[in-house]
């Protein structure tokens, strides 16, 4: 399953989607972690030290070679420089299994039983020339190739606001977790995700954080209703995770709201098709605003009409 957080910046977004990682992989399940957030903290959150986490391998930084990897003999795809990031998989194209022999996975750093890969920071190079989505491409080139099995997680941490709308790479996901705090703010950026996600069945599931009271929870509730999935109390354990104590361990409600969550992913039901029709309908979408022209070749033509993903390679 891919699951994306996403919340406005200081909701907590990095810090819930390390505990849902940690969570996952203490349980012995595949987890591939990604930070797609223009602040690149998710390393550190996971346990990573500092000089570690920025050793990461950066993915914008390799997208040549995903891209060459990932066309495979598609024979739609004349080259990797005319791969863009909406750019889909087609016959020929090589497709990724989670924790698969791949140079994709092969960027990754284990850390405790999860597979930690990153979008990697802005340089000086791309500082005034550049936007953050010439990062997140890889992602979205990523999610578009990957065929997760039944019991496998992709987790990404996303940028904050609603930049993750910026692009198609907010339909890749099976559910979002949306991190909102008690407060205007908080439920003011739910309505804005779900005005955006109304005509593309994106499925949306709020979680509470900084929860002090009944009060909080009863706040969330009046302004997101059914949509309210759980939420987190205020964590000694969480902040000594912060501090880099090892050995914590999770009050026992927040680790029921992980389980929680966790079920809320499994039950969610694989649409192979829709996943495929949409990234198809956003790359002809890009194809014709600015990617045929910015490549200098109609690639529209890169759609294979006859693809299917394999399922029962998914399981």
């Amino acid at each position: 399953m891919k699951v994306a957080f996403v919340g406005k910046g200081g909701s907590g977004k990095t810090t819930l989607s390390s505990l849902f990682i940690r969570h996952l992989a203490s349980q012995g399940l595949p987890v591939v972690a990604i930070d797609a957030d223009i602040n690149q903290h998710l390393g550190v959150a996971l346990g990573l030290d500092e000089e570690r986490a920025v050793k990461v391998p950066a993915m914008g930084e390799r997208l040549p070679e995903i891209k060459e990897y990932l066309r495979g003999d598609n024979p739609r795809v004349s080259s990797a420089d005319s791969m863009v990031k909406t750019t889909p998989p087609g016959a020929g194209s090589r497709l990724l299994r989670v924790g698969g022999d791949d140079p994709v996975h092969a960027l990754g750093q284990d850390v405790d039983g999860a597979t930690l890969l990153a979008t990697g920071p802005f340089t000086d190079d791309d500082l005034g020339v550049a936007c953050y989505h010439s990062k997140t491409g890889a992602v979205e080139l990523y999610l578009n190739h990957l065929v997760d099995g039944p019991g496998e997680y992709v987790v990404v941490d996303m940028t904050a606001g609603a930049d993750t709308f910026a692009s198609g790479l907010f339909t890749r996901f099976d559910l979002m977790f949306l991190v909102a705090e008690p407060t205007r703010k908080g439920v003011g950026v739910y309505r804005q995700y779900t005005d955006y996600a109304r005509d593309y069945d994106v499925a949306i599931s709020v979680v509470g954080n900084k929860v002090h009271s009944e009060d909080d929870v009863a706040y969330l509730r009046e302004h997101v209703g059914d949509d309210l999935l759980t939420w987190l109390g205020q964590s000694s354990a969480v902040r000594a995770l912060e501090q880099g104590r090892p050995g914590v361990t999770l009050e026992p409600e927040n680790t029921e709201a992980l389980d929680t969550m966790r079920g809320a992913v499994d039950a969610r039901t694989k649409d192979w098709d829709k996943f495929h029709r949409q990234a198809v309908q956003f790359h002809v979408k890009n194809a014709r605003s600015w990617a045929s022209r910015a490549v200098g070749e109609d690639l529209e033509a890169q759609v294979d009409p006859e693809f299917r993903f394999p399922v029962a390679l998914a399981g």
